[in-house]
């Protein structure tokens, strides 16, 4: 007998594949034609050349490499104790979803101004500092020879993005069957062991898609690198705004707008090549 086909799958992806094929298939196909061929329809290199010989080029990538690998760790260790605390479902619980949730409701650029106001000459924290009486005069922290900016930054950035990767850990942490932890600690398994050894393996297909999103989305940080530090620290995506805005360069811009997109790409390979998630975990 004859299987019929079944279109239902098909349907309803539908709309997510015409989505992310005018939105970002598309887009991506042109930027890459632009940091490849000039206005005469020529492909070149010339525009890449002129990219990795940017003056600000090599601080771009340090920088961002630099926020990435400070930033990433310190969200993922934060948003696991707090997706714990909140799957622990303990008395009042419920309240901390909401303040942590508070975060995302303000854009990188009022982070980042928030931040700034912190951390500048006449902000909160010297005023804080100096009222108990451990400064006698203000302490510039955004001076951009040491590397308070840098540690400004990755603040705003823990503190405006963590809710994203507790979310989507508290969403893989629900649906752990609770049969698990309880027959680890029949036989005698403590807290850390049972974190270790039963809650982390299971929970390795959150983990993996929380690392994907939160690493491409630091590839993408600059409103609160803007607002924090100006023109002073900067970034591989605030270097393609620069190019297009400022200098009107579209075809530079699109050439960092392309290696910002091959290394999210690379990244993402990476985590799903050392988080592999077995059959049995995904079942």
């Amino acid at each position: 007998m004859r299987r019929r086909f079944q279109w239902e799958p098909y349907i309803l992806l539908l709309p997510s594949t015409v989505y992310l094929m005018l939105f970002f298939a598309w887009p991506m196909l042109q930027a890459f034609e632009l940091a490849f061929r000039d206005e005469n329809g020529v492909w070149t290199l010339e525009f890449i050349q002129r990219m990795v010989n940017d003056v600000n080029f090599w601080k771009a990538v340090r920088t961002t490499f630099i926020l990435i690998v400070t930033i990433i760790p310190l969200q993922f260790l934060l948003a696991l104790a707090m997706a714990l605390l909140v799957n622990a479902k303990l008395r009042g619980s419920d309240l901390f979803v909401y303040i942590y949730a508070l975060p995302l409701a303000i854009s990188d650029l009022a982070a980042g101004i928030i931040w700034f106001a912190i951390f500048t000459e006449r902000g909160y924290l010297n005023t804080v500092l100096y009222s108990l009486g451990i400064l006698d005069q203000p302490y510039i922290f955004l001076n951009y020879q040491t590397a308070w900016p840098v540690v400004a930054v990755v603040l705003a950035e823990v503190w405006r993005a963590t809710s994203i990767v507790m979310v989507v850990l508290v969403a893989g942490l629900q649906a752990i069957p609770r049969e698990y932890d309880e027959a680890a600690q029949v036989f005698g398994a403590g807290w850390f062991t049972r974190l270790w050894r039963v809650t982390l393996p299971l929970l390795r297909p959150s983990i993996q898609v929380a690392l994907i999103l939160r690493t491409i989305l630091a590839f993408q940080v600059f409103a609160v690198v803007l607002a924090v530090a100006g023109q002073a620290l900067t970034v591989l995506a605030a270097e393609a705004y620069r190019w297009y805005g400022s200098w009107r360069n579209p075809h530079v811009a699109a050439a960092y707008a392309a290696l910002i997109l091959v290394l999210s790409l690379g990244t993402t390979v990476f985590y799903l090549r050392t988080l592999q998630v077995s059959e049995e975990v995904r079942v």
